[in-house]
């Protein structure tokens, strides 16, 4: 399995005392990692220019160019991910990401791989509770190979117990390694499961291990028949490639696969949330004591402009950064935190996420920080945000995102993902003004709508007591 290089941000693999104030967070488990990255767009109208056509099939095609290199991206996204599996199959959707580079019917197991190694590129492929994506990046004379690999592989995948048995061992060896080794994880993943009453955005992308090892060659099979199809993907080049000649490789490779009846996507939704959760883990391993709280709140795709693109900047002026509110007050002036901050994670299909944490300095008291958090979390909503505070976020966010726009990979992430979320190129593209436009009365409104906290988890990682 190639390796997988994450971009950064919210990209991640953050731990949750960590996290960037850049977010547009996912919790993503890769071909070899645990988490992947999106940025957001940003700057002015028309970020990033694409332009779009769909061929028979249904599968859209999105083309960015970029002529400064002679150099190509792939990405392929399917809409599907870990919360379309069935009850019972956790795992399912990031072990069929591994196994699509097990050979077809014309390509030999792992020559897909190879062949890109062979012509100096890299490849490799990240899976969400939302999606599954595949990504290749070669010299641009070397974009039919791609292209002929990657549509090959969407129709003509081949698999026996020979192959997906020790794959399954792997696995199983990456969860171990990236969560039953890390109490961060399996913090994580405690709070993440005590966060969804009822949604499967509750169970970990990777899988229970349990599960893992149930899978079989039949249910990876049924699983990519049932959603990897042309009309459930949208495939997104950019770089040093024109339009005609994306549409002529597209029409030759990806237009000849059938589309197929793709299952709608119904998931069970959320029971009111009446009480406050809390999960607390002790561990060996563990040094420094960390305390975080995740809120349950709309994303871009169920309440973008009255909560979304408030929280966004909320995010960055509660803790964004070492000059933002909870930074400012927990870590300089009181001196009780070694850092604070928070996040916002908008980009689920069902729900998004608002989170704080900060841990405390060497030898403080985990009880005392909580309380000092939530004094200025309480201050900070009563007092309301000046116009200059609300103001300064947003710049800071439009300043950053626009170095996330020095490369492919930022947008066929962000478009990618908005296809596969719920949201459209029109909105990746109007992002930028959305965020300026946003008031310090609208952050108010949707902190007091969306932080609640009866729909929180609070998670708090400790040593482990002494005996």
């Amino acid at each position: 399995m190639p390796e997988f290089r994450v971009v950064t941000g919210a990209a991640k693999c953050l731990e949750l005392q960590l996290y960037a104030w850049f977010r547009k967070v996912l919790t993503a488990v890769g071909a070899g990692i645990a988490c992947a990255v999106v940025f957001a767009a940003t700057a002015s109208a028309a970020v990033f220019s694409p332009k779009t056509f769909t061929l028979d099939n249904g599968l859209q095609v999105v083309v960015i160019e970029n002529h400064r290199a002679p150099i190509v991206m792939q990405m392929l996204w399917y809409r599907v991910g870990a919360a379309d599996e069935e009850a019972g199959e956790s795992g399912l959707a990031h072990f069929l990401e591994h196994l699509l580079f097990k050979g077809t019917k014309t390509v030999k197991p792992g020559e897909f791989s190879r062949t890109i190694s062979r012509i100096g590129g890299r490849d490799n492929a990240f899976t969400s509770s939302d999606f599954t994506a595949y990504f290749q990046r070669v010299a641009a004379h070397e974009l039919e190979t791609i292209m002929r690999l990657e549509a090959d592989r969407m129709h003509n995948l081949v698999l026996s117990d020979d192959v997906v048995l020790p794959e399954r061992d792997v696995v199983l060896e990456e969860r171990r390694s990236r969560t039953d080794n890390s109490p961060a994880a399996q913090l994580r993943e405690q709070m993440r499961r005590a966060l969804y009453l009822n949604h499967p955005y509750g169970r970990p992308v990777i899988g229970w291990m349990s599960e893992i090892r149930q899978l079989t060659t039949e249910n990876a099979l049924a699983f990519y028949r049932k959603h990897y199809a042309p009309n459930n993907a949208m495939l997104i080049i950019a770089g040093d490639a024109t339009v005609d000649q994306v549409r002529a490789l597209a029409e030759k490779y990806y237009g000849p696969i059938a589309g197929a009846k793709v299952p709608e996507r119904v998931r069970p939704k959320e029971p009111p949330h009446r009480a406050a959760r809390r999960v607390v883990l002790r561990h060996e391993r563990v040094n420094l004591p960390s305390w975080s709280r995740t809120y349950l709140t709309p994303s871009y795709a169920t309440d973008a402009k009255t909560v979304a693109y408030p929280l966004e900047v909320l995010a960055q002026v509660l803790g964004g950064g070492s000059t933002s509110r909870l930074y400012r007050k927990l870590v300089v002036e009181r001196g009780i935190a070694s850092n604070a901050g928070a996040w916002y994670s908008g980009d689920g299909l069902d729900y998004g996420e608002f989170g704080i944490y900060a841990s405390p300095n060497a030898g403080g008291d985990i009880a005392a920080l909580e309380k000092a958090v939530l004094e200025e979390l309480d201050a900070a909503f009563k007092e309301g945000f000046a116009p200059a505070d609300i103001d300064r976020a947003k710049r800071l966010i439009s300043a950053q995102a626009i170095y996330a726009r020095d490369g492919l990979r930022a947008g066929p992430n962000a478009i990618g993902q908005a296809f596969t979320q719920g949201q459209t190129i029109a909105d990746v593209e109007a992002w930028p003004e959305r965020i300026s436009a946003v008031t310090a009365e609208q952050v108010m409104a949707a902190a007091k709508s969306a932080i609640r906290v009866e729909s929180s988890v609070t998670g708090i990682l400790l040593p482990e007591a002494a005996k």
